[in-house]
């Protein structure tokens, strides 16, 4: 997490950065109380992530309805990543790498009990999207080797 907190959002590689853009905008949509599905479609089928689509809603409403804590993200024009994208990017970076015990551990922090597994399951399944499209996010370390 720590190695994205406070980072240029444009120092990010292309998985990321669609990670990003789809977490805050999803926020904007429900703050503008709409239907955040029909607005992130065109986006997850130009990027060849439209079967990740269902598992990112799934997974944005436990945060929205069932978080231990408030989980906020940027607007979409702030440059920067904030604490709470940082820690959704770390998940799907150790996701992708193998490490489902700490995305587990991670979520377990972040969303009630009951949920973690369903939450986990999301994670899965975009990670899995992220893999076909090409999009496998990366820690910010490993993009400088």
């Amino acid at each position: 997490m720590y190695a994205f907190v406070d980072r240029p959002v444009t120092s990010l590689d292309r998985g990321s950065r669609f990670l990003i853009w789809s977490m805050r905008s999803w926020s904007l949509a429900v703050r503008q109380k709409h239907c955040p599905g029909p607005l992130l479609a065109p986006a997850f089928a130009k990027w060849r992530m439209i079967g990740a689509l269902q598992p990112f809603l799934r997974l944005m409403i436990a945060f929205e309805r069932d978080s231990l804590m408030p989980v906020s993200f940027c607007s979409l024009r702030c440059l920067r990543i904030a604490e709470h994208e940082a820690i959704m990017l770390a998940v799907f970076v150790a996701m992708t790498s193998g490490d489902r015990l700490s995305v587990r551990d991670t979520l377990a922090g972040l969303v009630s009990e009951e949920l973690v597994g369903d939450a986990l399951g999301s994670v899965e399944a975009i990670a899995s999207a992220l893999a076909k499209a090409e999009l496998v996010p990366a820690a910010p370390d490993a993009m400088r080797s």
